[in-house]
């Protein structure tokens, strides 16, 4: 088993608060390399910090928000028409993700939806609870609470013999314990510090669960500018735009 690599290429919210790249997490675990969520800025943070698009080759999300999945229009569209794709690539989301990437590939872009590719692209639909293959990953999604037009989900990702937990986002739900039990790593949603919000997780309320959580490591994500401007008051490792982690 080799080591897994994990950056935050977007750590931000869906308005850019303190300046991020919206969400986009590149890991590379043997020979896949994939991304959990895809937010709009998506392509803007991957020239920056030089991952080839054409590496990737699944894409797992969590909801289907523009912060999460909006990236997925410029990814197909950068791979038909910059990058030249021809290899597979494999987008895993919630029920109705194809067709919410094509609705929306006719908004932003008229006709791109019907251009014939030169890669194939399968589309995988979570259940929730239920494990999923996706490529060489094992997925296992748990609905949260987190109002998006479809289910969302928290993931739980096993690959190279480790484990890497994403809670998208959510309010606090007893789903997040499930998906970060024994997790290696787990990736969390703490958008205020202290002000409850309907859908989103609050640092105090995530710390009031911690000793619940069974996970090696915690890594905070998707923060306001209000939990920015106070994260010195915190006790908890935060993500930013580019910082790497190894999972061994």
């Amino acid at each position: 088993m080799s080591q897994v690599h994990l950056q935050f290429l977007g750590s931000g919210d869906a308005f850019g608060s303190g300046g991020r790249l919206q969400t986009c997490i590149y890991v590379e675990a043997g020979i896949d390399h994939f991304l959990l969520d895809c937010g709009a800025s998506s392509m803007i943070a991957m020239r920056r910090w030089h991952i080839n698009p054409t590496s990737i080759n699944t894409i797992l999300l969590t909801h289907l928000h523009g912060d999460h999945f909006g990236g997925l229009l410029f990814f197909i569209l950068d791979a038909q028409l910059v990058s030249k794709r021809t290899q597979p690539l494999i987008v895993s989301g919630p029920p109705g993700t194809q067709a919410r990437i094509q609705e929306a590939q006719e908004i932003l872009f008229s006709g791109s939806s019907h251009v014939q590719q030169k890669f194939p692209i399968q589309y995988i639909e979570w259940m929730d609870g239920k494990s999923t293959q996706v490529g060489a990953l094992v997925v296992t999604p748990y609905q949260v609470i987190h109002a998006s037009g479809a289910p969302a989900f928290a993931l739980r990702v096993e690959c190279e013999g480790k484990v890497i937990a994403y809670s998208g986002d959510t309010e606090w739900t007893d789903a997040l314990r499930k998906a970060a039990d024994g997790a290696d790593l787990f990736i969390c949603e703490a958008y205020y510090y202290d002000k409850k919000v309907k859908y989103h997780l609050d640092y105090q309320t995530l710390m009031t669960h911690r000793d619940g959580l069974a996970c090696k490591r915690l890594i905070v994500t998707h923060m306001s500018e209000d939990l920015l401007g106070q994260l010195e008051k915190g006790d908890v490792e935060y993500a930013e735009d580019g910082k790497s982690v190894i999972i061994e």
